[in-house]
């Protein structure tokens, strides 16, 4: 950021990516993705970039590739990002981990929030080498505020996000098993009729916080 350069005629914005951010990066989705491969889930690790077009994107999935060699128990994809953008819309489930540029990443996660019904119920987590913040990936709703219509469902599985980083930050199987108690609970928890406001229904914040919990306690 800050580096763009205007004048009368033209704008330049500069793409720097770098080797060293680039393999903290792989080698933290290539772990993620064994991690969920060996919880039952797919474990597939799709690259998304645009080099056919731009070297620095080029150099980026030159570097995943590198990185893949030292992964080769995880299952890998490399697309651009214009193909998979069309097809998360047509064929969501055939992708799990995906890693890619800063901005891709921004618009691609405001897409996927959309495949699943939104904002509201999609979490996030900013996660350093030491530190992490997890938190919703929408942000404040003035329009609705007091009105208890707010969907905490974001919140709720970024709490999920938070335990399942403990866990493998710590080794601690208690933390890893409350995370996908909570995953579990949600999911059930909309199984079984919740409609939030950006759904069409009218379900608020203290219906489908109590659903949860409700599917929460029963699971135990």
């Amino acid at each position: 950021m800050g580096k763009g350069v205007v004048t009368e005629t033209e704008a330049r914005e500069t793409l720097l990516i770098t080797r060293k951010t680039s393999q903290r990066l792989f080698d933290f989705a290539f772990r993620l993705a064994r991690r969920r491969k060996a919880r039952g889930g797919r474990g597939l690790l799709t690259c998304v970039d645009k080099a056919n077009a731009f070297k620095a994107y080029a150099f980026f999935r030159g570097i995943f590739d590198e990185c893949a060699a030292r992964y080769a128990d995880v299952e890998t994809d490399r697309l651009y990002v214009d193909a998979c953008s069309a097809m998360l819309v047509r064929r969501p489930w055939d992708f799990d981990v995906m890693v890619m540029e800063n901005m891709f990443g921004d618009i691609i996660s405001d897409l996927t929030a959309g495949l699943i019904g939104g904002m509201g119920m999609a979490p996030s987590a900013d996660i350093g080498d030491a530190h992490a913040v997890f938190q919703p990936c929408h942000g404040t709703a003035p329009d609705i505020m007091g009105k208890g219509l707010a969907n905490p469902t974001a919140m709720i599985l970024s709490a999920a996000l938070m335990l399942d980083w403990l866990g493998d930050r710590h080794a601690h199987a208690g933390a890893a098993e409350a995370a996908s108690a909570i995953e579990r609970a949600v999911d059930r928890a909309f199984a079984e009729g919740l409609k939030p406001c950006e759904f069409g229904g009218s379900d608020g914040t203290a219906v489908i916080g109590s659903a949860v919990l409700r599917a929460l306690d029963s699971s135990y």
